[in-house]
């Protein structure tokens, strides 16, 4: 079994009368592998976020499963086991933190796990680190920047130990800086074996993961390798999806006789070629 099953999933929003309003997600079968690293695009309205709540059971599908770690989300005394193994990092980091100290805030979620208060101590120091912000464990949130906030937010995540952190759009908020700064630290969890799924907008961001999959108006339309994916331009044109800047330059070059590899999706790829 995989480590993230998604079998024949479907998701409608309802009103509190179980009125059908809005059929979102439309027969979603994935599999993720422990230790993988998934990158989810698509347009805005293509249902990216819906199925991001979907991985802890913020949402429940309507019909189908899915399957966490080997747990059902259905099931209801799982709940807080799958949310422990699969963390979610939000858009707007000020939707998630709760303190007004930094370190106080990455020790909430392993308090309400019943951690023990001097594990808590290590997990909150060890998680700082891993984000850099150690320096800033006794400053209020308030007082951080857009960037500085996102990673407290990562860090009381990785306080509570998850097999895998879910990111939806972490960097939205951010300018190209702060941007940056988080995607270093996402391959730093993946490369420390954490299993990363992205919801990202940014095909910079999506050139990085192991493997693109790409939805479109509620259904999963492509899947494969960064490579594979953006060396198709009938699955881009279709699914409304651009190439990262630096594989477009590349391919214009490409266009001009410059001779550079077809495998250039990154600015660090591009500028290594063109030195």
């Amino acid at each position: 079994m995989s480590f993230i099953e998604l079998k024949d999933l479907n998701f409608t929003y309802t009103t509190d009368d179980g009125e059908a309003i809005y059929h979102v997600l439309h027969d979603l079968n994935l599999t993720i592998e422990e230790g993988e690293f998934v990158a989810i695009v698509g347009r805005n309205g293509s249902g990216k976020s819906t199925l991001a709540k979907h991985f802890n059971a913020l949402l429940l599908p309507t019909t189908g499963s899915i399957t966490i770690d080997g747990m059902n989300t259905l099931d209801e005394e799982k709940i807080w086991d799958i949310r422990s193994t699969c963390g979610m990092v939000f858009q707007n980091p000020d939707n998630q933190l709760v303190s007004s100290i930094v370190e106080d805030d990455v020790a909430f979620g392993p308090e309400n796990l019943g951690v023990p208060s001097a594990e808590i101590r290590t997990r909150v120091d060890e998680a700082l680190k891993a984000v850099g912000m150690y320096e800033h464990r006794k400053k209020g949130p308030h007082l951080l920047s857009g960037g500085q906030k996102q990673r407290v937010a990562i860090a009381g995540v990785l306080a509570m130990s998850p097999k895998c952190i879910v990111f939806d759009e972490p960097t939205a908020m951010l300018d190209p800086k702060g941007r940056t700064e988080i995607m270093q630290i996402l391959k730093q969890l993946h490369k420390d074996g954490k299993t990363i799924i992205l919801i990202t907008h940014f095909m910079e961001e999506a050139a990085q993961a192991d493997r693109l999959v790409i939805m479109y108006k509620g259904r999963i339309t492509a899947q494969g390798s960064p490579k594979e994916i953006f060396a198709q331009d009938s699955i881009l044109d279709t699914n409304n999806i651009e190439r990262p800047f630096a594989a477009e330059l590349a391919k214009r070059l490409r266009d001009k006789g410059i001779d550079l590899p077809n495998d250039i999706y990154t600015e660090d790829e591009l500028e290594t070629y063109l030195r």
